[in-house]
């Protein structure tokens, strides 16, 4: 119904956005991700999804479609609902979320508010074959490539346990261990591993 909204940012708060539009404000419920970018006072234009309720209609805005997207396929899940959704894109930027979920990453997941490990385990069930596909910058196919490569051998897989065990999430042990020559010793992998990590931090 709503493609999106265009207006100057009347109102915002921890969960929502208000978007005057020819007289008539809008109030989109939103990510932090987005809530981050928008000050009361600029123009600004966001995709929406109308999320209608026996009881309510609910309006969902985010600055980029790809987000928009990202929402779509989470309520597509069996389980998760809007506020589900948008805690989960508070905690993860879509690009991030597609390499969790092609990580097999419940840990990262389950940081999101009030997400579960069987939550989080059926969203990267539903969607991991949707995830590559999804990923729109090449810098993040990269981090994919490294993290498919990782379950080829089992010196990598091992690493990647390792890595864990340190307190790494499995898709940033999954990254690193990626770039790293899989025909070293785990010991070695994990070495350049933490190196690659390092750098990061």
């Amino acid at each position: 119904m709503f493609y999106s909204v265009t207006g100057e940012v009347v109102f915002s708060d921890l969960n929502s956005v208000a978007v005057s539009c020819g007289g008539v404000a809008f109030r989109c419920l939103s990510s932090a991700n987005t809530l981050r970018e928008i000050r009361i006072g600029e123009s600004v234009t966001l995709f929406t999804y109308l999320n209608v309720r026996e009881d309510a209609l609910d309006l969902f805005g985010f600055l980029s479609e790809y987000e928009l997207e990202w929402f779509k396929l989470l309520i597509g899940v069996t389980g998760v609902g809007p506020k589900a959704a948008l805690a989960i894109l508070s905690e993860l930027a879509p690009e991030r979320l597609a390499l969790c979920i092609s990580a097999g990453d419940v840990k990262a997941i389950t940081r999101a508010n009030g997400v579960g490990p069987k939550l989080a385990q059926r969203v990267i069930l539903e969607l991991k074959d949707k995830a590559k596909s999804a990923v729109s910058s090449s810098g993040e196919s990269e981090m994919l490539e490294s993290v498919e490569a990782v379950g080829k051998a089992e010196n990598t897989s091992e690493a990647v346990a390792a890595l864990t065990m340190l307190g790494y999430t499995k898709s940033e042990a999954s990254v690193a261990v990626g770039k790293v020559d899989s025909s070293l010793s785990v010991q070695d992998i994990i070495k350049q591993a933490l190196k690659i990590l390092s750098r990061r931090a």
